[in-house]
């Protein structure tokens, strides 16, 4: 009980920190406020305050903080002035040292990007979708078949990485054996290297993703020689706008299609778990009525918002709601205070599960680059909540998360739990 007293009483100084000190000192990007969830208080004071905030000095450069929702889909829609390329620094507030960077759909402008996108979209057609519905819930009514009762268990580990993980390998038809590989390689291709972290240094992650590459060029060759098939990585061997990709963009649009179908469904199928026991009559209004999941869903992505962030680059000097962007400034959109916004969202800070327009969320952008797989993330994470609800009366939180040292994947390393015997 000490431990909650110290841990509520350390979270009410930092809030207060975040009241009281002045705006040009803010970095809202320091990833130990993710860390630590207590980057609240500086986004709603942004949003009040400095909707368009510059941070001069950060780990991560000079910065602009884009804070409000419609000052977000201003941004994402005008690509003529704020670009996603890779080569001007890509989608996330962190810079990669130019000769490390690397192409994928999601860090190109317009026209190239909707080449390449379009390879991969067959897999998230409706009808792609409901052929993958039943092997997801083959795979969720096992997986959790298979879980202890009566004792304390990590559900990141057990469910939430595993059940994306064999969803990975089925849209890469990876090699099952290796499938953990996926979830490794993900990890790595957005962690901050560090003493603490899960590499030391740049060069050991740029090891890592060198093995990836090697791993899936290998695959890609088999690909090539056998006819088209219905997986990610056939259809990019043989798409028009993806076949003849150079190695940097090979690899760039591996690592975003498995960061993007791992971090995402795995961060919000841990955070749905956790905003349930945090919001108890919520959970019992699930359970006495399931047909609430169409609400659930979209609901709980807003709410676990799974990356807090995109970032672009401008390429020419505009003045934004007032404030002076210079050409080569990094703007950050920070969805995960957009969907907090309350000028946007009734409610914002309220977990609500039958909230009458659930939809109206950041979680997965907007505009060309919203995120093409939406719809199998939704997909996933109602049918493993169908098959929880068939089979366990209550799922209890019993420790605090673990959360992830960033500010771009916004997710739960560890989480507790124990279902009664």
């Amino acid at each position: 009980m000490h431990g909650t007293i110290e841990s509520a009483a350390k979270l009410d100084a930092l809030r207060e920190r975040a009241s009281s000190l002045p705006l040009e000192q803010f970095d809202p990007g320091d990833p130990e406020l993710f860390r630590t969830d207590t980057f609240w208080p500086y986004f709603d004071r942004l949003r009040r305050e400095d909707p368009v905030h510059y941070c001069k000095d950060s780990m991560f450069g000079p910065y602009w903080s884009v804070t409000r929702y419609n000052d977000i889909m201003d941004i994402e829609t005008n690509h003529s002035v704020f670009s996603s390329a890779s080569s001007l620094g890509g989608i996330t507030i962190r810079d990669i040292d130019p000769d490390l960077r690397r192409e994928s759909f999601i860090s190109m402008d317009p026209p190239r990007h909707a080449a390449q996108r379009k390879t991969v979209a067959p897999m998230f057609t409706p009808t792609h979708l409901d052929n993958l519905a039943l092997n997801i819930r083959e795979r969720s009514a096992e997986c959790l078949d298979n879980l202890p009762r009566g004792e304390v268990f990590d559900w990141v580990d057990r469910v939430s990485i595993e059940l994306t993980t064999q969803m990975l390998a089925v849209l890469f038809d990876f090699p099952w054996e290796d499938r953990r590989k996926l979830t490794r390689w993900s990890d790595v291709a957005t962690t901050i290297p560090g003493p603490d972290g899960l590499v030391a240094t740049e060069d050991e992650r740029q090891a890592e993703l060198t093995e990836c590459a090697g791993y899936f060029a290998r695959l890609w060759k088999e690909r090539i020689e056998q006819p088209p098939k219905s997986d990610l990585l056939s259809m990019m061997a043989h798409g028009a706008a993806t076949r003849d990709m150079d190695a940097k963009n090979f690899l760039g649009n591996l690592v975003l299609l498995i960061v993007g179908g791992n971090d995402t469904t795995r961060n919000t199928m841990s955070g749905s778990l956790l905003a349930l026991s945090q919001h108890p009559e919520q959970y019992r209004k699930l359970r006495e009525n399931p047909a609430l999941l169409d609400s659930f869903v979209p609901e709980v992505i807003r709410w676990q918002t799974p990356l807090a962030h995109m970032r672009r680059t401008a390429l020419t000097d505009i003045e934004f709601r007032g404030k002076q962007i210079r050409k080569g400034d990094k703007v950050v959109m920070w969805y995960v205070s957009g969907n907090r916004d309350e000028e946007a969202i009734e409610k914002p800070y309220d977990f609500i599960i039958d909230r009458a327009r659930p939809r109206t969320h950041l979680s997965f952008g907007f505009g060309i680059h919203r995120c093409v797989g939406l719809r199998l993330a939704e997909l996933q994470l109602k049918i493993i909540w169908e098959e929880i609800l068939k089979r366990f009366d209550h799922i209890d939180v019993v420790g605090e998360p673990k959360r992830v040292y960033s500010s771009f994947v916004k997710g739960l390393e560890e989480l507790p739990v124990k279902i009664a015997a």
